[in-house]
């Protein structure tokens, strides 16, 4: 039967990064971006050889900024890759050149090993094998054909259960028992990929984040083979699959006796389903059960050059934020606040629907109130920290300023909008620190400052949205007149709607932002 790895997903905290070391580094091909199959926000990339080969997989999914996994019994600890293993020299050298962390070389089930860590902390092992069938390497400046990565090698599964982990892959993905080495017991498979099953009796568990291995998955020539291992499943009880067409392949979704979670994946139909090989990883699918537009989650998701193409260089500033570029920029800015529990790619689409042209800087709030998100705490439903709010405004002010010089941004070309939380803490900080936003937009706003300062806000312009079933439509109102007994030049517009945002309040932001 086909048999062997078809690919490995993790998880990344930086795309740029991520990319940058798979395609610039290791030399490996960008071969499909996708928004997620369970999430349409977050972005999906798969590396592979030249032609996307089955076995030459691996998949990272972008959690910009996200919290950090941890390594543990129940999932995998390790990828490798397949190199010659005359080439071992070749990426030691390499590896120095670049300032990648390097270990080794070391000696492993007779074969010379070679262990990276990548920008998330993600151990990759070069293996110099001849055991694998080479696989079509993609041309990189900088690495010749001899020494490139051709195929994935394997991958290390951390099991409490080592014994009856080996037998779940033996019985429903056609490895065999090949050899031990200390606690790690080496399955090998058809195609001599192999799956390296560590007994970690003692560690702590697994913990999802970035920097962690999401999970590992094997061969299956065909979806009739994913859906006869279904059955073989569920004749013995399991009743912890999950299947689902990827367009590109089937997989069903299960976890092993130790709780690691195993993929069965067919070969096809392919990655060249929808895209000509020459331009393999060039456009981006969305998958088609969401039912989603482009223009409501291209801008959600994080951007990124290839080697050679043109970045956006992030500087380390005191918010986590995120920036948008256009095609054409035309030189406008326009920072965005989002709402309680959202995030830093909360307001991008709506962003770039109301500035088509410009920059979008969108910012993650700092408190959290139950997990969720928000830019100050607050003591209940009408009880803000006002601590909170003026040390928050003020490390906001130092973003501003700092992003400024490290984006290059004109101040006459610079706007701020916010949404509900947002538009609350970005009218204080208008107000606590006058002069340092000039142009603003409040979705939604209400005032949460107990005692405004009485300060100067002459030339400052800011338009005000609130709707006319909102609750807090009224407060929106007592906030407007705040602004104005400051001198600041307010435009308050009221549309129909409650305080979720509409069709209507693009239509009126776009006319602002024009």
């Amino acid at each position: 039967m086909t048999s062997g790895l078809h690919h490995i997903t993790a998880i990344t905290r930086k795309i740029q990064a991520n990319v940058d070391f798979y395609c610039g580094f290791l030399g490996l091909r960008l071969v499909k971006r996708t928004g997620g199959f369970e999430d349409a926000a977050q972005l999906h990339l798969f590396y592979g050889d030249a032609v996307a080969s089955p076995g030459s997989l691996v998949t990272f999914l972008a959690w910009e900024d996200g919290s950090r996994g941890r390594v543990g019994h129940g999932a995998a600890s390790e990828i490798a890759f397949v190199i010659h293993p005359e080439a071992i020299g070749f990426w030691l050298t390499r590896a120095l050149q670049f300032g990648v962390t390097a270990t080794g070389p070391a000696t492993e089930f007779g074969e010379p090993v070679l262990r990276l860590t990548d920008p998330d902390g993600i151990i990759v092992k070069l293996v110099g094998t001849t055991e694998v069938e080479p696989g079509a390497a993609w041309a990189v400046r900088g690495i010749e054909a001899k020494d490139a990565i051709t195929r994935l090698r394997g991958a290390t599964l951390l099991s409490e259960k080592p014994a009856q982990t080996a037998d779940f892959l033996v019985r429903h993905a056609g490895f065999e028992t090949a050899a031990t080495e200390g606690t790690i017991t080496r399955l090998d498979s058809g195609s001599g990929q192999v799956v390296d099953v560590r007994d970690a009796t003692g560690f702590w568990p697994a913990a999802p984040g970035t920097g962690a291995i999401d999970h590992v998955a094997l061969r299956l020539p065909d979806r009739t083979a994913v859906e006869a291992q279904a059955v073989d499943l569920r004749s013995r009880g399991d009743d912890t699959i999950n299947m689902h067409d990827r367009k590109y392949f089937y997989s069903l979704y299960v976890r092993e006796p130790a709780g690691g979670l195993i993929e069965l994946a067919s070969d096809g139909p392919g990655f060249a389903l929808d895209e000509p090989l020459d331009t393999l990883g060039s456009r981006l699918f969305i998958p088609e059960h969401f039912h989603l537009r482009p223009e409501d989650i291209v801008p959600m998701l994080p951007q990124f050059g290839l080697p050679g193409e043109p970045r956006t260089v992030y500087r380390d500033l005191p918010f986590v934020h995120r920036i948008h570029e256009p095609e054409a920029p035309d030189g406008t800015a326009l920072v965005l606040l989002h709402g309680t529990g959202g995030n830093e790619a909360s307001l991008l689409p709506f962003g770039r629907k109301i500035a088509p042209l410009a920059t979008l800087i969108s910012l993650r709030g700092r408190a959290t109130e139950e997990g969720v998100a928000r830019f100050f705490r607050r003591f209940g439903p009408r009880d803000f920290d006002q601590k909170d709010i003026v040390a928050e405004a003020q490390a906001f002010a130092a973003f501003v300023e700092d992003a400024r010089h490290a984006y290059d941004l004109d101040d006459a070309l610079l706007r701020f909008a916010g949404y509900s939380n947002g538009a609350n803490f970005l009218a204080a900080a208008i107000m606590l620190h006058p002069g340092l936003v000039r142009e603003a937009l409040l979705l939604r706003p209400v005032p949460v400052l107990s005692g405004p300062p009485e300060t100067d806000l002459s030339g400052t312009h800011i338009r005000i949205i609130i709707g006319s079933d909102d609750p807090a439509a009224g407060e929106g109102k007592i906030l407007t007149e705040q602004l104005r007994d400051r001198g600041a030049q307010v435009t308050l517009v009221s549309i129909a709607g409650d305080h979720t945002l509409s069709d209507e309040d693009v239509n009126v932001a776009t006319a602002w932002f024009v």
